[in-house]
């Protein structure tokens, strides 16, 4: 039945158990059926008709597939069995040590098999339960195993070697045949390596006061700490296997032993980790993960001193700390450094806390600064990184970003620098620096341009809102400079004109509202010339904000060209603000009004494109703007005149003409309005104050909460920069060092339970791994540690030469055959004896099948 046994198997298939309870005699059990998982079923029959209908498990006790599984239950190792089911005593209920309840359990259950005809083993768990110790049967047509168990705390001289251990077997079998079959033998031994001192340390912990320091400079603030402040390996385990020996090949006695592990055909590897050491990058996000769950505001943190007197000194909060920044407002910002930029924000700070009170002190804040805001340093040159989209998955942000930047600032000086009145401190000045940044007309540095990027976190989202507004209000001042220059020249040549505005009235006096209007952020490329149309009729009116001809197409009522008119760009958005759009509008309802108001708010963009396009195309019609603004709903088709000749004619779409079409109703209401005197879709400064609000009110547990994306982002990137091996000891970082490939196999140990060493002891891993036993060894008996790899050492020899390997933890025996029971004529069946020989344990599993035929 070998055949069917897939190798390994044991430990890479899904175990599953299914459990419940029963009374007994007035005593309460807990019943379990555990099972490997099988995913083909179809040479089940095929093994039954083959073996004879042996039980499956009677089967399963000669198969060497699947020795010594790494991740199983005990009694799978023991025996080799995929299906069982298990007995033991309820939670509160005392431990089945008498004999005569053993006993009485075990008939039972031979009982209840042999009526149900179930070939399933059985299992009761007797003695105490830390022992472990389970006596069981399973049941076939005239065939019955027995499973019986030994457990003693010290191992007997008589069986301390596989000699003694074959002796109990054969008299256990009782087989008479002469000469006898032969006895399978399987042996694993398990050595540990407890000992990592005469190793250096992979890395030095890092000198925290001067990691940050003006010394190093700011570029640190980039770099998350790793790295254990301990070893995080408490032993490397090292099981040496024969897997197919036979009784003769191998001498193994109380005078002598053949097995020596360093020619063991097969070695395997298993780490155990030390209980949660203390690692750098994890104390990090630790830490900075405990902020979430702050809940006071950074004026309660910093004092309420610095609000009130904002306050006091400027109630509208469109003007509020203006003052800290005026000194700087003209300097380049080629030429501004950290110092100036902050100046007077700082210093008006202080003027309520002492220097010595600040959690940041200068320097360190100075230096984060720099690194946050690069563009200020002088003749500082920007590197792009090429980030990989990992903060897509993440809703993070780009790596090269200045939000991916704060984050790592934020969890560094909670770390390092103060903790929660330093994160809060550090923010304070932060928000301060976006509103000098605002307020002086300079971009923000690090920020990708465009509108909000939705894919990212919601912070990262305001801070391009606030450059957003900056690029908008320099654009718009640019063009008003432009502008006003243009129409000073024009004054000159004139020689002046009643009706000309003078220079002192603002430009958004022009229009008769009092609202703010938006001037025109590309007036190099418009043209305004008048209509010849309206000339001709005497009428002063121009077209005003033309771009250029569209596709050479003329007016439908006219033969002036179609221009494309200049229009207001969309309002950006952030995802907040778009929810929050959503919830409004869908709060309108479904009746009548409600759907009007919400057309009418859905198409301020199309009203505004309209009556853009009304002023760069006087004389113009819906299917005039229909035809360049939306151009599938402008449907063309060859028709025949009356004078056979083949014309154009064209309608607009089905959708146009529907009762009440919203595109109708504003066309009738769009006035003959160029972009720059209209009202602004987007108002940069209203939106501009509310997201310098909306971060100034942002509690140190709310930043956390939007960088903690961020932060998550960073430590991904440093695990992949420092590679997985660096989660371990120097020891298994030395095979990196010396073997380039065994990145795979010290990774592995991460996710496996035991990791194969190709080539045993004599392959490159075998080598180093021998080597680590070899030194610690040698320290053990204050020896001088080997400098080679000694390939051609002994593990045993003189009496003066000191052991390659320390004693084996654990050995494990195996031992296999198939012989006639109870009498020589009986059926030959699956005999195994599991031995396991420990310093302080020595346990026998056994199972021991029997021909019932005759019984």
């Amino acid at each position: 039945g070998n055949s069917s046994r897939h190798l390994g198997e044991y430990t890479s298939g899904t175990w599953e158990e299914k459990s419940q309870d029963i009374n007994f005699a007035d005593f309460k059990f807990y019943i379990t059926h555990y099972f490997l998982k099988q995913e083909c079923e179809k040479d089940n029959g095929k093994d039954k008709l083959e073996e004879d209908t042996f039980p499956l498990a009677m089967q399963d006790l000669l198969c060497m597939n699947n020795d010594f599984p790494p991740r199983a239950h005990c009694l799978v190792r023991w025996y080799g069995i995929r299906e069982f089911v298990v007995i033991n005593p309820g939670t509160n209920c005392e431990a089945i040590i008498s004999e005569s309840k053993c006993n009485l359990l075990l008939s039972s259950i031979s009982i209840s098999l042999a009526n149900s005809g179930c070939q399933v083993p059985m299992f009761v768990q007797i003695q105490q339960k830390w022992r472990r110790v389970y006596a069981g049967e399973c049941q076939g047509p005239g065939v019955r195993t027995d499973f019986e168990m030994v457990h003693l705390r010290k191992v007997p001289s008589q069986y301390n070697h596989l000699s003694g251990l074959l002796d109990i077997f054969k008299s256990k079998i009782g087989c008479t045949l002469s000469p006898l079959p032969p006895i399978n033998i399987a042996i694993r031994f398990t050595y540990i390596l407890q000992d990592w001192q005469q190793y250096s340390w992979p890395q030095q912990p890092p000198d925290f006061d001067t990691l940050l320091g003006g010394e190093v400079g700011g570029v640190e603030f980039g770099k998350l700490p790793f790295g254990a402040c301990e070893e995080p390996i408490s032993e490397l385990h090292l099981a040496t296997t024969w897997p197919h020996l036979t009784e003769g090949i191998v001498v193994d006695n109380d005078v002598y032993s053949d097995l020596d592990p360093l020619q063991a055909p097969h070695w395997s590897v298993r780490v155990r980790t030390a209980e949660n050491p203390q690692c750098l990058l994890g104390d990090v996000l630790t830490e900075f993960f405990r902020l979430c769950c702050r809940k006071e505001s950074t004026e309660e943190i910093l004092g309420r001193g610095l609000a009130e007197e904002e306050v006091k000194e400027n109630s509208d909060i469109s003007s509020a700390l203006s003052k800290l920044t005026e000194p700087a407002a003209t300097v380049p910002i080629s030429k501004l450094s950290v110092s100036n930029m902050v100046h007077s924000a700082r210093k008006h700070i202080r003027r309520h806390r002492r220097i010595d009170e600040s959690p940041l002190n200068a320097d360190v804040l100075s230096s984060i600064l720099l690194y946050l805001f690069p563009d200020a340093a002088v003749e500082k040159s920007s590197e792009n990184s090429k980030s990989k989209n990992l903060f897509l998955q993440l809703k993070s942000a780009p790596s090269d970003s200045l939000t991916y930047r704060l984050a790592l600032c934020a969890c560094l000086v909670n770390y390092n620098h103060g903790g929660l009145r330093a994160v809060a401190h550090l923010w304070q000045e932060f928000v301060l620096e976006l509103r000098y940044r605002w307020e002086n007309h300079y971009l923000i540095y690090g920020l990708a341009g465009g509108p909000p990027d939705l894919r990212c976190c919601l912070l990262h989202q305001k801070l391009q809102m606030l450059n957003c507004c900056i690029e908008r209000k320099c654009a718009r001042d640019e063009a008003r400079k432009v502008l006003e220059g243009s129409k000073e020249r024009e004054r000159k040549v004139s020689g002046g004109c009643q009706n000309e505005v003078s220079p002192g009235k603002s430009w958004d006096s022009w229009s008769d509202s009092e609202d703010e209007f938006f001037e025109c952020l590309s007036d190099q490329g418009e043209i305004e010339t008048p209509h010849p149309e309206v000339e001709k009729h005497g009428s002063k009116s121009k077209a005003e904000g033309r771009l250029h001809p569209y596709n050479n197409m003329t007016l439908l009522n006219s033969t002036e060209p179609l221009y494309v008119p200049v229009t207001q760009e969309p309002a950006p958005m952030t995802e907040d603000l778009l929810e929050e759009q959503s919830e409004v509008l869908a709060k309108l309802g479904t009746s009548a009004e409600g759907t009007h108001l919400r057309a009418r708010m859905q198409s301020a963009c199309l009203l505004s494109d309209m009556e853009s396009f009304k002023a760069a195309n006087p004389g113009c019609v819906l299917e005039d703007f229909v035809r360049w603004y939306s151009p599938r709903d402008y449907v063309e088709e060859e028709v025949i005149d009356k004078k056979g000749n083949t014309v154009v004619k064209g309608e607009l779409s089905a959708r146009m003409k529907i009762p009440g079409n919203m595109w109708v109703e504003t066309w009738e209401t769009a006035r003959v309005t160029p972009a720059r005197r209209q009202r602004r879709l987007f108002d940069d400064t209203k939106e501009a104050e509310k997201v310098l609000h909306y971060l100034a009110v942002q509690k140190p547990a709310d930043l956390t909460c939007h960088l903690l994306p961020c932060v998550l982002h960073a430590a991904i990137l440093k695990l992949n920069e420092e590679g997985e091996s660096r989660l371990f000891s120097s020891v298994l970082t030395a095979c990196i060092v010396c073997v380039t490939f065994l990145y795979l196999f010290v990774s592995s140990l991460l996710e496996e339970p035991e990791v194969v060493v190709i080539g045993a002891g004599q392959g490159p891993a075998g080598s180093i791994i021998h080597r680590l036993f070899v030194n610690a060894q040698r320290a053990a008996h204050l020896a001088p540690l080997d400098e080679d790899f000694g390939l051609d050492r002994k593990p045993t020899g003189g009496s003066n030469k000191i052991s390659d390997f320390p004693s084996p933890a654990g050995r494990e025996i195996l031992l296999r055959t198939c012989v006639p029971r109870p009498a020589p004529y009986s059926k030959a069946l699956p005999q195994r004896l599991f031995c396991v020989l420990m310093n302080e344990e020595f346990r026998l599993a056994g199972a021991f099948s029997s021909d019932t035929s005759f019984f």
